[in-house]
């Protein structure tokens, strides 16, 4: 064997030799996979829970603020955030929102009322009440009707004269001027209406003398009246003398009553 065929062969043999103890070397072990990464750490920027919100009231108003007694008036409101919401003047617990018709007599102030976890709330609203314009007066009631005869017979003064005179004396004046204006009343309210002027005496002369003394006294009652404005053709005279005296007792007192100009209704015209 040539030089160059022992170099193959001792090459050949020792590479099986480097094979063979490949072979029996004890095999490593399978390194382990590699732990997985731990969770990441939780973050400190979480927002913080929401604090409690403020109660407020939005608003509170009344419509009209001024009204008269027996009108109404609207109250409107609005509240956030508040679980406790009422209002005085008997009106109670409402809610958030809303409305409420009330009918104050007199003038009068509301308040709401709003609570919650984020405190208390209040507004105020006044309501004026005026009492408007006066009630009308109750129709006067209803008058019977007076006749001018009832009038005269219960206004009329007479006119009283001394003793053989028929001259008007003052307090005579007094008394014709208080019987004209009772007549232009009844004239004016009954345009048929007239009067009778009596001319009376006491007992005290003849029958005719005082006949003509009453008539003279009756006559001169007339004229006044006329001068006073009291129509004439209204009024007649007529004397009675001493015969319808209304009282008979024989003293100056009894005949200062019957020395007189007495008015009387007349006849329809």
């Amino acid at each position: 064997m040539n030089t160059k065929s022992r170099m193959l062969c001792a090459a050949a043999f020792g590479a099986l030799l480097i094979v063979s103890v490949a072979g029996c070397k004890k095999k490593a072990p399978v390194a382990a996979p590699p732990p997985p990464a731990p969770a990441p750490a939780a973050s400190n920027n979480t927002p913080p829970a929401p604090t409690n919100l403020a109660v407020r009231i939005n608003s509170f108003t009344a419509e009209p603020r001024s009204i008269e007694r027996g009108q109404s008036a609207t109250l409107r409101w609005s509240v956030a955030n508040a679980t406790d919401i009422s209002i005085d003047q008997n009106l109670g617990t409402v809610a958030a929102n809303g409305s409420r018709q009330v009918f104050p007599s007199n003038t009068a102030t509301y308040t709401l009322t709003a609570r919650g976890s984020g405190g208390s709330d209040t507004r105020a609203v006044t309501i004026e009440v005026s009492s408007g314009p006066p009630a009308p007066p109750p129709p006067p009631p209803a008058s019977a009707t007076v006749s001018g005869s009832d009038i005269l017979t219960r206004e009329a003064q007479d006119a009283f004269f001394d003793y053989d005179k028929f001259d008007i004396r003052g307090d005579a004046r007094n008394a014709l001027n208080h019987d004209a204006e009772i007549l232009k009343r009844i004239f004016q309210a009954d345009p048929n209406f007239t009067v009778v002027i009596e001319g009376h005496c006491d007992e005290r002369g003849s029958a005719e003398y005082n006949l003509g003394l009453g008539d003279r006294r009756a006559t001169a009652a007339k004229e006044y009246l006329i001068t006073l404005g009291v129509p004439a053709d209204r009024m007649t005279t007529i004397s009675y003398g001493k015969d319808r005296p209304v009282c008979t007792e024989a003293n100056e007192e009894c005949y200062q009553r019957n020395r007189r100009a007495h008015l009387t209704p007349g006849s329809t015209r």
